[in-house]
């Protein structure tokens, strides 16, 4: 038995069934990702009381939770899980400050005292000076972070994160990512993160659980799932590439290596580039294409239609090609090779 979460959710609808054992030590960050119709809005429900199980368990912190068999249920309210979901879905007529106590007034802790650490939570995220604003005069950005503060301040057993970012722009995205990469940091209980975006995944978790069709197919951390994805869709989904650097106009550093990027940047940004989009030649590519350089091969996989080629220094990527274009340059572990992407191809977000 885990003292973080362990649990088996059991659940069966018209045309799909949920069989998921998930487990999360304490201090742990697991990340949960799956193509849309997977069943993450269903764990969501199942793990904070809003659906109930059909079979299986749930137990956090040694507590049960939930176990149809011996027909406990313990309700949402009693769960001490901090939910945040993807759009805040904060009270309307209720002020900033006042959605931030909720959670406390409804444990009946003293008016008094509850704003009072609201105020300090809204303070610990930034938002101290629009305390009394409604959410419908905040921005996306700053709902969110009353909805982090929320979760955050009954101090829950687990934090449930339902994708967080998906409604936010990309500067309020890279601000809240790192404040929320902050408070994991710090926290002593379980967190799980339900996302789409496999950058998200490999900045903030420790472990990624891939789920498809109601199942969990594989889980690891990110190098785990890039070296042997079990899925098209895992492939996909870990093959993302993602370089970490220091950009100065279009010019992106990472150790020693230079990329060119499509826009100016300034500062440690995150840039992602699919490994499509990454060619591989015999030789120097003709042109004298900004981005390229030599390397050497370390690992070929085979994936049905698909070939994933790992390559080490001086940036280690996965790129993918066709087996007759391996088969076409006589490609093995060891080949010296040169690589090139186009600028375009590479994104880039605020770190």
């Amino acid at each position: 038995m885990r003292p973080g979460l362990d649990s088996r959710l059991m659940m069966r609808r018209e045309g799909f069934r949920l069989d998921v054992v998930l487990g999360i030590d304490p201090g742990q960050t697991v990340a949960l990702l799956g193509p849309n119709g997977a069943g993450k809005t269903t764990v969501v429900g199942a793990l904070s009381g809003l659906v109930p199980l059909d079979g299986g368990y749930i137990r956090l912190g040694g507590r049960i939770l939930e176990d149809p068999v011996t027909g406990t249920l313990v309700g949402p309210a009693e769960r001490r899980i901090g939910v945040m979901f993807q759009d805040g879905v904060l009270f309307p007529h209720l002020s900033a400050l006042e959605n931030v106590a909720f959670g406390l007034r409804s444990r009946r802790v003293p008016r008094r005292e509850a704003r009072r650490r609201a105020a300090g939570w809204l303070e610990a995220v930034g938002l101290d000076a629009l305390s009394g604003r409604r959410p419908d005069r905040l921005s996306g950005g700053q709902r969110q972070r009353v909805a982090l503060a929320r979760a955050l301040i009954t101090e829950p057993a687990m934090l449930l994160l339902d994708e967080p970012f998906s409604a936010l722009d990309v500067s309020s995205r890279a601000g809240l990512r790192r404040m929320l990469q902050d408070h994991l940091a710090d926290f002593e209980g379980p967190s799980l993160l339900i996302t789409h975006d496999p950058t998200e995944a490999f900045l903030l978790a420790d472990r990624l659980v891939v789920l498809e069709n109601g199942s969990v197919v594989q889980e690891g951390n990110a190098d785990q799932i890039r070296l042997r994805p079990a899925s098209p869709y895992a492939a996909d989904l870990a093959g993302v590439n993602l370089v970490v650097g220091t950009a100065s106009g279009r010019v992106l550093t990472v150790g020693n290596h230079r990329l060119v990027v499509p826009e100016a940047a300034s500062g440690r940004v995150i840039a992602t580039i699919h490994p499509r989009a990454i060619s591989i030649h015999l030789d120097r590519p003709g042109g004298s294409p900004r981005n390229s350089w030599p390397t050497r091969i370390e690992r070929i996989d085979h994936h049905a239609d698909r070939v994933r080629v790992q390559t080490g220094h001086p940036l280690p990527v996965t790129a993918e090609i066709t087996p007759d274009a391996q088969t076409g340059l006589n490609l093995a572990p060891g080949s010296e090779v040169w690589l090139s992407v186009k600028a375009t191809e590479i994104q880039v977000n605020a770190g």
